[in-house]
């Protein structure tokens, strides 16, 4: 290696580059200079091996091996080709590549991973005559190149997977917050300092530990890359064994050392089961002799100590949000609660609030001092920092009494003229077409940005309202977001004639990580509902989704008419819709496979419901991608496949992660080999920039059906869904 400064990418998560560009520095980095989602900087190998074994904010460490411009693929894989790759992959040592970024002609990040890879093989083989294998987990070496138009970097990734798994978490829970974005909140809240006063630290609704077990890190000074078994410089040519071994023996006297601190961490949970998988993760990071969890309610939570002058203190907790919990009201309860107890038992602590629906802090009761937007992943969330003083309450509340009073402003009641409009013209074409579930409203005012859809229920004959308010961009101020929602759900009763108890409310936050499969409560109320002369299950409180995709409600038409007498595959199946259009218009078979047992069961009920049950329809649990495979070598045939992929997946129970730009036309092929002669694929997808892959047109005829597919009541919004009809060319022919 050059004796030259070495050049890093050190990434983190948004809204705490500050955090980490101090820690860096403090890490002996040099030229520090902080990005939107990163840090770039310079130093020696020592500086890189302290951040994977010490920072306690950075996702991953990028050591840069290469800058270039390449205009198309080919000059970048001979780029890639020219370099000397053999300085950094032993002989036998396995590779895995990635590409990111944006490309004039590089317009698919799996394309660009392989033309990468093929340059580092090509390179390797040239001067070895040796072919490193290709491993996706845990590879000897991982190379990532990143493009920024023509300018291509590439890099070594020295952490081997994102930091923030710190190897100790069994069972994460539900919706479980990162481990760095945990860190950085609590040194952003100035728990190090507290620590080492001897502080004391509360989560009252703790889960799994997050919060808790990263407190008792920092208060002991253990390195949290100490647990990590696997690091991307391990197998790396360019490693240096003897630094690392100091390094880390560096790391276990300080913890040794640090295992003396006086800082007390507790977590409290009313969960039995979150407080078993909080001690095991606390034991598994090294902290389980000192950070101690309980069972207990949060109207009890307390500190644990009396002590004259009182011990200072941080309470600092995640309360349920977002896709955990998107009932207004409960939220509202519980932010509630939580600022009651701070107020009557906290006197004189700091208190350090994380929330994903930023509008319920208001309901604290306590005036945030400094507030601070922080990303756990895909969610944008507040942190707000309190003192609990008596100078810091205040009138708790969203919306004072209500939002009755907000019916008559001048934006309820355009609001109101708007909906209006939209519910005249659409019922009629709505009695018309005997559609019973659709929607009225769908941002048409840009500043009233809730799509609204009108559901009329079987048994009990009633109408339902399910809202679903897009998150406000961050710029938008709190009060401004709160009285535009005061507004909407002041009108809605009055505009709709639904009661105001037969309306939901739920927050969908634009993000390409497809949560709405999410699963919000436990209450396993479900509606029928009728569509197209069949009867679907519904549910307007566990869920994100309601069950049944209003779009795609022209789609389900076309697939009942081309089912006859076909074999149906129904691929991410959710709820069986599909399935039941294709049953009803006489498909021989189906088959739907998806990977939660919940939404197979839902399906399975909703063919029962409609008399279609029986043999010919299969319901299998699985990785569509694995099932694909296996399915080809079993020599499965169908003349009718349904392909409705999430935009985004990295379920735990599949293998790798699911980027649907990247991974469909691996998907239709997939699909392809599956087709029985005459056969057709119908690919859907709600990726609003979605661009189908060139080269897929050389293998296979496509329609798009977009347009034809979109329903009247989605014409306001174009892009709700992009929909192809498939057909290898040898059958088009």
């Amino acid at each position: 290696m050059s004796s030259s400064p070495l050049r890093f990418l050190v990434s983190g998560p948004r809204g705490l580059t500050d955090l980490l560009t101090r820690e860096l520095t403090e890490l002996g980095a040099q030229d520090v200079r902080e990005r939107a989602t990163g840090v770039m900087c310079s130093g020696d190998l020592e500086v890189a091996y302290r951040a994977c074994l010490w920072s306690r904010i950075a996702n991953r460490v990028y050591l840069e091996v290469a800058h270039f411009q390449a205009h198309d693929a080919e000059e970048f894989h001979a780029a890639v080709r020219a370099l000397d790759w053999p300085a950094h992959l032993a002989p036998g040592a396995t590779l895995a590549c990635d590409f990111t970024g944006r490309h004039p002609t590089i317009t698919h990040t799996h394309f660009g991973a392989l033309k990468l890879k093929d340059g580092i093989v090509d390179a390797v083989r040239l001067a070895t005559e040796a072919r490193p294998d290709i491993a996706l987990e845990h590879p000897d070496v991982r190379v990532h190149a990143h493009a920024h138009g023509t300018a291509i970097t590439l890099s070594i990734d020295l952490s081997g997977g994102s930091l923030h798994r710190r190897a100790y978490r069994g069972a994460a829970g539900e919706a479980p917050l990162k481990e760095n974005v945990a860190a950085g909140v609590l040194i952003r809240a100035g728990w190090r300092e507290l620590a080492e006063q001897g502080a004391e630290f509360l989560d009252p609704m703790c889960g799994s530990g997050t919060f808790c077990i990263e407190a008792a890190l920092i208060a002991a000074d253990r390195a949290p890359g100490l647990t990590r078994k696997h690091f991307g410089f391990l197998g790396w040519r360019g490693h240096d064994a003897a630094l690392w071994a100091r390094l880390r023996e560096e790391a276990e006297a300080r913890a040794s050392a640090g295992a003396n601190t006086r800082a007390v961490v507790r977590g409290t949970d009313r969960d039995r089961l979150a407080i078993g998988n909080a001690r095991d993760n606390a034991r598994r990071a090294g902290v389980g002799g000192f950070a101690r969890f309980e069972t207990g309610l949060l109207t009890a939570a307390a500190p644990a100590t009396a002590e004259t002058p009182p011990r200072p203190g941080l309470l600092c907790t995640n309360p349920p949000y977002g896709m955990r919990l998107e009932d207004h009201e409960a939220a509202r309860v519980v932010h509630r609660e939580l600022g009651l107890v701070l107020r009557e038992r906290f006197q004189g602590w700091s208190a350090a609030i994380l929330t994903g629906a930023p509008e319920l802090g208001m309901e604290l009761g306590l005036r945030a001092y400094r507030t601070h937007a922080v990303w756990n992943g895909g969610i944008e969330c507040r942190l707000l920092r309190i003192k609990v003083e008596a100078g810091s309450a205040r009138e708790p509340g969203m919306l004072g009494k209500g939002v009755e009073h907000l019916k008559d402003t001048p934006g309820a009641r355009m609001f109101a003229n708007r909906l209006g409009k939209n519910l005249k013209r659409l019922r009629t074409w709505a009695r018309r077409d005997g559609v019973s579930c659709y929607r009225v409203y769908d941002a048409d005012m840009p500043e009233y940005a809730f799509a609204i859809d009108l559901y009329r229920t079987l048994e009990p004959e009633e109408s339902w309202l399910y809202v679903q308010e897009y998150a406000a961009p961050a710029e938008i101020e709190l009060d401004a977001v709160r009285k535009r929602r005061g507004e909407v759900l002041a009108s809605l009763p009055e505009v709709t004639g639904v009661a105001p108890e037969r309306i939901r409310v739920r927050t969908r936050r634009r993000t390409a990580r497809g949560e709405q499969y999410e699963k919000l409560d436990e209450r396993e109320h479900f509606q029928l509902v009728e569509e197209g002369g069949l009867k679907f299950r519904v549910n307007f409180e566990d869920y994100l989704d309601t069950g049944l995709f209003l779009d795609h409600r022209t789609t389900r038409t076309r697939l009942r008419e081309a089912a006859r007498g076909a074999r149906f595959l129904n691929l991410f199946a959710y709820t069986g819709t599909a399935t039941v259009y294709a049953a009803a218009g006489g498909a021989v078979a189906s088959t739907s496979v998806d990977m939660s047992r919940t939404y197979l069961e839902w399906a399975q009920r909703n063919l029962a419901v409609n008399g279609l049950a029986g043999k010919p329809h299969a319901f299998v649990q699985a990785d569509c991608r694995r099932w694909l495979e296996d399915a080809a070598r079993a020599a499965e045939r169908y003349e009718l496949v349904f392909l409705d992929p999430p935009t985004f997946s990295n379920s735990k129970r599949m293998e790798g992660v699911l980027d649907l730009e990247r991974d469909h036309p691996e998907l239709i092929d997939a699909c392809a080999r599956l087709l029985a002669p005459t056969g057709l694929i119908v690919f859907s997808t709600n990726a609003q920039r979605f661009r189908l892959e060139e080269s897929l047109s050389a293998r296979y005829e496509i329609r798009d059906v977009s347009a034809a597919t979109l329903p009247k009541d989605f014409e306001r919004n174009p892009r709700i869904h992009k929909c192809f009809e498939v057909r290898t060319r040898q059958l088009a022919a």
